[in-house]
């Protein structure tokens, strides 16, 4: 169970790290305007505020790998592991209820209940 739930951390910070980019770096392109269902003004008026976002993606990310190199089987780790797996969630959460998508919640917080179930079951 232990693997199980390294994995799909690893998967959960990794999805941040791709957020973090397509917001930081990309939210002008086409890609980040299609997953994010921007126009090409709307990205041009919101680039600060879409980098600010990306900048929280990525402490996600950060946590996550922090929990990762620690072990989530000691409690340091399992203290950061769970931590910013509810992080993720309620961001999830939140933005599903204001964005009114529920893509978000599909991306965002249901691989971070999975995470906190197996590592709950890996303790």
């Amino acid at each position: 169970m232990q693997i199980a739930a390294d994995v799909v951390i690893a998967l959960v910070a990794l999805l941040h790290v791709y957020i973090l980019a397509l917001e930081m770096f990309l939210w002008r392109t086409p890609r980040a305007r299609a997953a994010f269902g921007t126009s090409p003004a709307l990205a041009e008026d919101t680039v600060a505020m879409a980098g600010n976002q990306g900048l929280y993606n990525g402490f996600l990310a950060a946590g996550l790998a922090v929990s990762l190199v620690a072990g989530t089987d000691t409690d340091v780790g399992f203290a950061f592991a769970l931590f910013f797996l509810l992080c993720v969630f309620v961001a999830g959460l939140y933005g599903a209820a204001t964005v009114s998508s529920r893509r978000i919640l599909l991306v965002q917080s249901v691989p971070a209940v999975l995470g906190i179930a197996l590592l709950l079951l890996a303790r």
